[in-house]
């Protein structure tokens, strides 16, 4: 029987650009040329839904990424400079941010360090639900939306979204949503990257241009020192930080529903208005035309025909009732969403303040008390506005109530004033209210701004010189609408999350620089092969349990074409490895074990293709043979324990010293098999789930395995109760809606290509060389 059972095979429409395991269920996603973000389960490769391609995030889908509890998916377009969560339930988009350049490659690590500062954090982390009501749920379609990002939070352990894209642009997530730090003395283009699970370090595969203007392949080792020494601060920070983007999005719910509510119902009364505004021929204003009603019962023929047409006695009772129901539901949602966000925005930003007052700890994380300040003024002030707003939805009830029913029965008097206060009329245009002009996103003053000449509040104020520019009370904005207070107040809480972003990227210092070799221009297709992984004490089974390490594998195939490289490094920079790079041998690599075929394959020099980490101390490869032997392609497992037991001192410094690596030939055993039929390419693996997915040259087919099948057994209620946590997924198509792996399979089919129409090359040419092996 072959090593690896095959369950599932799949030929897809579509080339596959990007694809990535979850960490937690047999779930695979893809990423496809069209911009179609596919989830896909393991048995038999069941599609679970799809995200197709919107112009609101963009088309070129570019890397994926897990959050580590398997929950959350990001990915990044390159069009539109964006980063999307998406929720994986339901293929919710969740949270959007935007970058400077487009992202090629991201990794989200969760901290596995622990400490008694983070263990009370950890238990204390929830006290703010002591203090705080919890935020009510908000209508029902926007209902699962507002619990789907409440729930970005995700656990209180800190997890980190490590960006990397073009001219070194680096970007630290905390729990993907709030930059905790913009790196900057990084050059080229990351390929890959990876930060240690202590935070003490960040390894980054970069392709940079040499004197020759050749791309060159770089590993850099920055000290992330100020992360680790401050992590439980770092950790109480971000978690703040997180909680204060969730409420702004809960705001911006909140808003969107008060806008839907207003524009549905109120804006008929507008429209006919507005047309009734637009119609007429003479100078004389709206309210002067329902005075002359009122007072002399006398109306001109446009407002008869108003009146006879349009605003029916039957039609007036029901505007009637569906204003004052919509004035009602927006109340409830100032009362209910605004005012207890605003609460809560609040209360968060004040613990910010407290925290940065703590200079000892918090000073050299950049936090800055005096914007914070404003950061608490803008939110007060957006309070402010929404309590403006119901003192409005007040009166226009009275108003409108009393307007009805005059238009019911032309005996009742109206007095003259409030006609006045009813009707605004700017231009050619008809508010019949002022709740919506506060609820519309633009820049100009309120058409009607509320009248305070009687408010001896604001009197007592404006004489007051003690009072009038004291810090303590909010600036209440009267010209300026809801919206725009919200996008001030937004303005300024990101400007106040900004600094320590800078802070903590300064802090971050170049440790190791290690040119690993030259491409030359000469070689049309070139492959190379990255892996970045680290490995803590925890699952060290052949080190010292203290050590932790960084582990990059790669491939020279124009200089040693049967080799893969293994480069340690310590995630301490300052801690010296002395076997730092290590040479496998794929020469040798497969066993003879066929007794029935004993000279099966004995000699063949394999190539490797692609490879990946399993576990730590397992790669998963796909290697090629010579093709003048016309073999096939082989799935296979490379042990590295004894690789990396090899105590042999070397410091790699020039890629002319190849040659002097120290070097160990492997053998797969029975851990490999070959794939008949397919000409693969690529692989993504899941070693906690122990599946692997492989990938054909013409990016369209698909293969998936389980790796470990002897232990089946063994592990079937672990299995059953992955099916089980994995039955709650919406296992139907959704028209609603990167892990370093996933972008690496795009940035190896760029690079085994030449000049400009490399992919048009891999779509087009390489579809028909598997047809012709297969053939």
């Amino acid at each position: 029987m072959p090593a690896f059972r095959q369950v599932g095979e799949k030929q897809l429409p579509n080339p596959v650009l990007c694809m990535a395991w979850s960490p937690k269920r047999d779930l695979i996603a893809l990423a496809n040329t069209t911009g179609e973000l596919l989830l896909h389960r393991l048995a038999s490769f069941q599609r679970v839904w799809s995200l197709p391609p919107s112009e609101y995030t963009g088309k070129d889908i570019t890397a994926l990424a897990w959050r580590p509890d398997g929950k959350i998916l990001a990915f990044s377009l390159g069009d539109t400079k964006q980063v999307v969560l998406c929720g994986v339930e339901k293929a919710e988009i969740l949270h959007v941010f935007p970058i400077e350049t487009p992202v090629t490659c991201m990794h989200w690590m969760e901290v596995m360090e622990e400490n008694s500062a983070l263990s009370s954090f950890y238990n204390s982390e929830d006290e703010s639900k002591l203090f705080l009501p919890k935020l009510p749920t908000l209508p029902k379609r926007y209902e699962e939306k507002s619990d789907e990002i409440m729930n970005l939070l995700g656990e209180v352990r800190l997890n980190i979204l490590a960006l990397g894209g073009d001219t070194g642009f680096v970007e630290l997530y905390a729990y993907g949503m709030y930059k905790i730090a913009a790196l900057t003395g990084v050059s080229g283009t990351c390929r890959s990257l990876s930060l240690s699970s202590d935070l003490k370090s960040l390894s980054i595969i970069a392709e940079v241009r040499s004197a020759d203007n050749d791309p060159e392949i770089c590993y850099s080792q920055l000290d992330t020192g100020l992360l680790s020494d401050c992590l439980p601060e770092v950790t109480r920070m971000a978690r703040k930080f997180t909680h204060i983007s969730t409420l702004l999005q809960y705001l911006h719910l909140s808003l969107t529903c008060m806008c839907e509510a207003w524009e549905d119902i109120l804006m008929q009364m507008d429209l006919r208005l507005t047309k009734f505004v637009q119609e007429k021929n003479t100078s004389t204003q709206v309210q002067d035309e329902f005075l002359e009603l009122l007072l002399w019962g006398q109306s001109s023929p446009e407002l008869q025909a108003l009146l006879m047409n349009q605003l029916t006695v039957k039609g007036l009772k029901k505007l009637g009732q569906s204003i004052e129901s919509s004035y009602s539901s927006i109340q409830k949602l100032v009362i209910s969403h605004l005012q207890s966000g605003s609460e809560a925005l609040l209360y968060h930003l004040s613990e910010v303040k407290g925290m940065s007052l703590w200079k000892q700890k918090f000073e050299p994380l950049g936090l800055d008390s005096t914007a914070i300040e404003g950061a608490i003024t803008a939110v007060g002030s957006f309070s402010l506005k929404a309590n403006e707003l119901l003192q409005v939805i007040d009166k226009s009830m009275k108003n409108f109530k009393a307007f009805f029913r005059w238009l019911y029965n032309l005996r009742i008097f109206f007095s003259s004033e409030k006609n006045e206060e009813l009707f605004d009329r700017k231009g050619k245009y008809f508010n019949v209210e002022r709740v919506g002009q506060y609820l519309k996103d633009e820049d100009e003053d309120l058409v009607s701004p509320p009248n305070n000449k009687g408010n001896q509040w604001l009197k007592f104020l404006q004489e007051s010189s003690h009072l009038k520019e004291s810090p303590l009370l909010f600036p209440a904005y009267p010209q300026k609408s809801l919206h725009f207070v919200k996008r001030m107040m937004e303005g300024v809480i990101e400007q106040c999350l900004q600094k320590p972003a800078v802070i903590i990227g300064k802090s971050v210092k170049q440790a190791v620089f290690l040119p690993l070799y030259t491409v030359p221009e000469r070689y049309e297709a070139i492959r190379l092969v990255i892996c970045i992984n680290y490995i803590s004490c925890l699952f060290c089974r052949w080190n010292d349990k203290k050590a932790k390490m960084h582990y990059v594998v790669f491939s020279m195939p124009e200089i040693s074409p049967c080799k893969l490289y293994l480069l340690r490094r310590a995630t301490d920079p300052n801690r010296h490895i002395p076997n730092s790079v290590m040479a496998i041998d794929l020469s040798q690599t497969l066993d003879n074990v066929d007794e029935n075929n004993a000279a099966a394959q004995p000699h063949l020099a394999y190539s490797c293709l692609d490879a990946r980490f399993y576990d730590d101390e397992m790669l998963t490869v796909v290697l090629q043979g010579p093709e003048e032997e016309h073999s096939g392609r082989v799935l296979g497992q490379l042990p590295l324990a004894s690789t990396l037991s090899c105590e042999t001192e070397f410091i790699w410094k020039l890629d002319q010293q190849s040659d002097a690596i120290p070097s160990q030939g492997l053998v797969l055993g029975n851990q490999w098999r070959e794939l008949e039929n397919m000409k693969a390419q690529f692989i993504a693996v899941n070693g906690i789930r122990k599946v692997a997915c492989v990938l054909s040259s013409n990016l369209r087919h698909i293969r998936v395995f389980e790796m470990d099948v002897e232990d089946e057994d063994e592990e079937g209620a672990e299995s059953q109760n992955a099916t089980a946590d994995q039955d709650v997924l919406d296992t139907t198509m959704s028209s609603q809606g990167q892990d370093e792996d996933g972008k690496e399979v795009k940035e190896q089919v760029e690079a085994a290509e030449h000049g400009g129409d490399e992919f048009q090359k891999t779509e087009d040419n390489l579809e028909s060389e598997e047809a012709l092996e297969l053939s």
